[in-house]
């Protein structure tokens, strides 16, 4: 098992569960973060931090495009271990839905 950001982070990029995450597995893209596969260990932490519900075990049903968006862009783009500020206006973006289609950059983003 291993965790994965969704959809929801796009447009919004909180960054609560880059400080607590004891091995430094997210990276960074223009408007969201990812989770490493195979550096994440699973302990969990990170999840409760989310305030959009991003991050959810690949257990879950319907996740496996999540699982690979995560492992392809954290090959990617830069590591990020410290707290950032939100993307301008995140706010604005928590609740909607399809923003993958609308909005995904995969343009890195500028990481530590």
């Amino acid at each position: 098992m291993t965790y994965i950001v969704n959809e929801s982070c796009i447009k919004c990029k909180y960054t609560d569960c880059v400080e607590v995450c004891p091995v430094d597995c997210f990276y960074e893209g223009e408007n969201m973060l990812v989770i490493h596969p195979d550096e994440c260990i699973d302990c969990g932490v990170c999840e409760p931090e989310c305030p959009v519900e991003a991050i959810k075990p690949d257990t879950e049903p319907d996740l496996e495009k999540w699982l690979e968006v995560n492992r392809d862009f954290a090959e990617k783009w830069p590591n990020i271990t410290a707290h950032k500020e939100p993307l301008p206006g995140a706010d604005d973006f928590t609740e909607e839905k399809g923003k993958f289609s609308k909005y995904f950059s995969d343009k890195p983003g500028e990481g530590d």
